[in-house]
């Protein structure tokens, strides 16, 4: 039997109650006792002594452009830069090329990702070629290995085929994953409608776009007394709606991004098409709301919403497609903005990186409980280091976060017990 035994780490486990100093033995891939262990005798030995060990992350808003786009991003290297970030388990979103919509191209993701770096659960899309036309079958998907769908990439134009999904999908058991967005109302914008679109004299995005949809969402849920999980959420409104539906026990969960609690549309005066992204950059306000949610309870994740794209794609400021990478950055940027200027706890973090959405998502992961998979993040919260996408894991280079300096670094990933990453200087 393989084992491994971390040593003298801060171990904390908000899906236990766990935040002390113990050590961890692994034993053929899972946990098997966490404690003081020092008479314990292992094949390995990792000494986490000044170190976090917590669960994997799990971030449920990934792009891998797997297949179709792998010039971009595939699965093998998209799991690269999750290990990078401490993340063992990622959802991919369905807008690739053959969209994930049957059971061949999930049959494709899973077989490949055999050889992955992170758990890959492939999220199947709502409607046949995200044309929003057709539903898909939910159960047929589901039974392939689909843990979720989503229409990510477009929204679900028609209010009432998003009501026939969210009932639909309450009868397959599944998660509907909205990607809030008024097509209509954004029309050819490029970047939040404001000050600085209008300082550059280009087509801008209102907020309403995202919010008028999530106010439907919220109101299809409500109807149907089903569940609804709202991405990416980048504005007060949106923010603010979602809270007020929790409160009134309406079924909804949110995930926001790093990059919408701490940048601004103020960013995009640069013309440097790496801070644009979809929902885009809002205004302070925005950012201030989204802090709060997270602070309130009102976000139950936080997720990167990883979208690569080619640095020739990325060269042309107005032309260039939307989205940016942020699986190597997500975990310093939230450590940095959020727990090292006490907005949130490290373990609560830890609970909307991890254990919520592994929860949401009905998957494995999120957890140290014996008898669990051995997926581990073992993290110096303490260590400064700067961003530079030429280090990337990534094939794609469109981060955000370029030339910042971050606090917190992941040092060690182990996948099933076995390390995937370790941190070089």
């Amino acid at each position: 039997m393989a084992s491994t035994l971390i040593k003298n780490g801060l171990v904390i486990d908000p899906s236990q109650n766990i935040n002390q100093t113990a050590d961890i033995l692994i034993v053929d891939g899972l946990i098997s006792a966490i404690g003081s262990l020092s008479d314990s005798v292992a094949d390995h030995t990792i000494d986490a002594s000044g170190l976090v060990v917590s669960p994997g992350l799990v971030d449920m808003h990934v792009h891998l452009r797997d297949p179709g786009f792998t010039y971009k991003e595939d699965i093998l290297s998209g799991c690269e830069a999750a290990a990078a970030g401490g993340v063992t388990s990622v959802a991919a979103m369905p807008n690739t090329h053959p969209t994930t919509d049957s059971p061949e191209v999930i049959k494709y993701i899973l077989d490949k990702a055999e050889s992955a770096k992170a758990r890959v659960y492939p999220v199947a899309s709502i409607s046949h070629d995200l044309s929003g036309e057709n539903l898909t079958d939910f159960e047929a998907l589901k039974n392939c290995g689909a843990i979720a769908v989503s229409d990510d990439g477009k929204p679900v134009k028609n209010a009432y085929m998003m009501q026939q999904a969210l009932e639909k999908a309450f009868k397959a058991n599944i998660p509907v994953i909205s990607h809030c967005e008024d097509m209509d109302i954004i029309q050819n914008g490029i970047m939040h409608e404001g000050e600085i679109s209008k300082k550059l004299g280009v087509s801008g995005m209102h907020r309403s776009s995202e919010d008028s949809i999530t106010a439907r969402e919220i109101a299809l849920a409500q109807a149907t007394n089903t569940a609804i999980h709202i991405a990416h959420v980048s504005t007060k409104g949106s923010t603010e709606m979602i809270h007020d539906a929790k409160l009134r026990g309406i079924k909804v969960t949110a995930e926001t991004c790093p990059h919408y609690f701490c940048l601004t549309h103020n960013e995009l005066l640069k013309k440097d098409a790496d801070y644009r992204m979809n929902p885009p950059l809002r205004e302070y306000l925005d950012t201030k709301a989204v802090l709060k949610g997270i602070a309130d309870g009102t976000f139950d994740c936080i997720v990167t919403d990883h979208a690569p794209h080619s640095p020739e794609e990325k060269s042309d400021f107005s032309k260039a497609p939307n989205g940016i990478v942020g699986l190597e950055t997500s975990l310093a940027v939230c450590l940095t903005e959020l727990v090292d200027k006490n907005i949130i706890s490290l373990e609560k973090l830890i609970e909307l990186m991890s254990v919520n959405p592994a929860r949401i998502l009905g998957i494995e992961g999120g957890t140290l409980k014996i008898g669990s998979k051995a997926d581990i993040a073992i993290i110096d919260c303490n260590k400064f280091w700067t961003v530079d996408p030429k280090r990337f894991h990534s094939k794609s280079r469109n981060s955000a976060f370029k030339g910042k300096t971050l606090k917190g670094k992941v040092i060690y990933t182990l996948l099933g017990g076995e390390i995937v990453f370790q941190h070089a200087d």
